[in-house]
């Protein structure tokens, strides 16, 4: 017999007539209506402290609550608020210190500000996202070359190395496959200069979002990518960091 369902109440007030008639010991009585010694006693001395009306469920909300923001605080912050909008928490508790010596936390006094209308979410702004993978096509030799650390790896005498390539994307072909001992502007710049030389200047090149490529300046230029620019090579970078 559980106490499950809309006849709850119903289940309550048999126990107790059942539990009066004294007919089941106690411990067989609370086992016929699924529920432990413990909830049984509570039932009876609720129904023999309020009668039938103690049967039904209580508030769960408690009597107490010792973080409660005391109610002039709470006035004070809206005042407070209200004679300056652009304060925001952390200002108005540090004027209201001197006044209130228990305030409550910074999230606290938000929440209070918000609860009465005097902040609103603000809007996030937008962030700039990467416009992907480029979608040119390399119709011919020096259209479009190619450059990546192909990633780092441990030698056995202990050094890293760092390979880099520079290829056409166009014939396939391979300009340059230098190892480095890190990632280096110097080194970088180098590995292109002889390529340039011997085969002109490509029109784009394309890289990973990663160092020295890229970086978070405007239009994502690193000092890399700014020297192409100078020498009319347009930089296109997809959204892989490699």
């Amino acid at each position: 017999m559980g106490w499950k369902g809309v006849t709850i109440m119903d289940q309550r007030i048999r126990f107790i007539a059942e539990y009066m008639k004294d007919y089941f010991p106690f411990n067989e009585l609370c086992l016929q209506f699924n529920i432990s010694r413990k909830t049984g006693y509570k039932w009876i001395e609720r129904y023999e402290e309020e009668g039938p009306k103690g049967l039904a469920d209580h508030s769960r909300r408690p009597h107490h609550c010792p973080h409660l923001t005391n109610q002039k605080i709470i006035e004070a912050l809206v005042s407070e608020r209200q004679k300056h909008p652009t304060w925001g928490p952390k200002k108005l508790l540090h004027v209201l210190s001197s006044q209130y010596p228990d305030l409550p936390a910074i999230s606290t006094a938000a929440d209070i500000l918000k609860r009465n209308g005097l902040i609103t979410d603000a809007k996030r702004r937008p962030r700039r996202k990467h416009p992907g993978c480029p979608k040119t096509k390399a119709e011919g030799p020096n259209d479009i070359w190619s450059t990546d650390y192909k990633g780092h790896f441990k030698m056995r005498n202990g050094l890293y190395c760092y390979p880099l390539t520079v290829a056409d994307m166009h014939s396939r072909y391979l300009f340059d496959c230098d190892a480095h001992n890190a990632i280096s502007l110097e080194h970088t710049k180098k590995c292109f200069t002889r390529p340039f030389r011997e085969y002109g200047l490509p029109l784009r090149i394309r890289t990973d979002n990663g160092v020295p490529f890229a970086s978070n300046a405007l239009a994502r230029l690193s000092t890399l990518s700014a020297w192409w620019v100078k020498l009319g090579i347009y930089p296109e970078q997809t959204d892989r960091t490699g």
